[in-house]
């Protein structure tokens, strides 16, 4: 078992990076079919359950689904340790059933597990609890798996474009930042030090409380109309900020999804409309 784990999360680098949807660390979708995202999952896994079923990607074969921040959160063992690393594994085995279709954009806690960093939530450090987890499940074989992972988190893309002028990703950068951030982080191979502060998929993956004038600025050098992200959490599932941007959280009972048509363009309203409650899929 183990050794599957290794190579489960080799192949799952693997078709990250060959996903013929990628160019560079961006994916790139076609006005085709429709688009389900996911917002923040945290190991949890109903929630990830509803979310498959809801995109139902077997009996929707132009359709794609965008996760994000699967890791830290959910589940724990008898020891109260971090057991997310479960739910990640499944998220790679449908990236391999569906390679093309499913795509898992990086969010700052891979970008701390990444850098072997702390971060902390609800009171926790997350990534030795998740460690220790690992660890104790996979005593053996610990030391191959956990740098599977970061391979695999590494090799994960920095967001979404679609031709319909629809960004995701997990966050944007903070006001504050805006004038370090580096728009060439999409379209060049990363260095160690775009994940570590103040590097630019650091302020990518870190930022909140966006101000308009910061929203516009960013949707002219990422040449989009509205952004769906993840990471700030919202205890309703959703919030709209501004005047385009929508942030989506899918960890707890009242999170929610984003259905989207790629072939039309969409008022702020009707995204909102298209938002779906986790608690309503069976």
């Amino acid at each position: 078992m183990p050794q599957t784990i290794v190579e489960l999360l080799k192949k799952g680098a693997a078709a990250n990076q060959a996903d013929k949807f990628r160019k560079s660390n961006l994916i790139h979708l076609p006005a085709e079919g429709t688009l389900v995202i996911s917002g923040d999952l945290h190991g949890h896994q109903r929630n990830f359950e509803r979310v498959t079923t809801f995109a139902d990607l077997a009996g929707n074969p132009d359709r794609h689904l965008v996760l994000q921040e699967i890791i830290h959160g959910g589940p724990k063992d008898s020891q109260g340790d971090c057991l997310s690393y479960r739910v990640l594994f499944d998220a790679v085995r449908l990236k391999l059933d569906f390679p093309n279709r499913v795509h898992i954009i990086m969010g700052n806690h891979d970008v701390t597990y990444i850098t072997d960093k702390k971060v902390m939530k609800d009171g926790k450090e997350m990534n030795h609890s998740m460690c220790v987890a690992l660890k104790r499940e996979f005593p053996e074989d610990y030391d191959q798996i956990r740098e599977a992972m970061r391979e695999l988190l590494l090799s994960q893309p920095l967001a979404v474009r679609c031709e319909n002028r629809i960004w995701l990703s997990h966050s944007l950068p903070a006001d504050r930042h805006l004038d370090k951030f580096d728009t060439a982080i999409f379209d060049r191979q990363l260095q160690d030090e775009d994940l570590i502060k103040p590097g630019s998929v650091y302020l990518l993956t870190w930022g909140r409380k966006h101000s308009q004038s910061a929203l516009d600025e960013l949707a002219n050098k990422l040449d989009s109309d509205f952004f769906i992200l993840g990471h700030q959490p919202q205890q309703q599932g959703f919030n709209k900020v501004g005047d385009n941007l929508i942030i989506v959280a899918s960890e707890h009972n009242h999170g929610c999804l984003l259905r989207i048509d790629l072939t039309k363009s969409y008022t702020m309203e009707e995204l909102i409309d298209s938002i779906v409650p986790l608690a309503s899929i069976a």
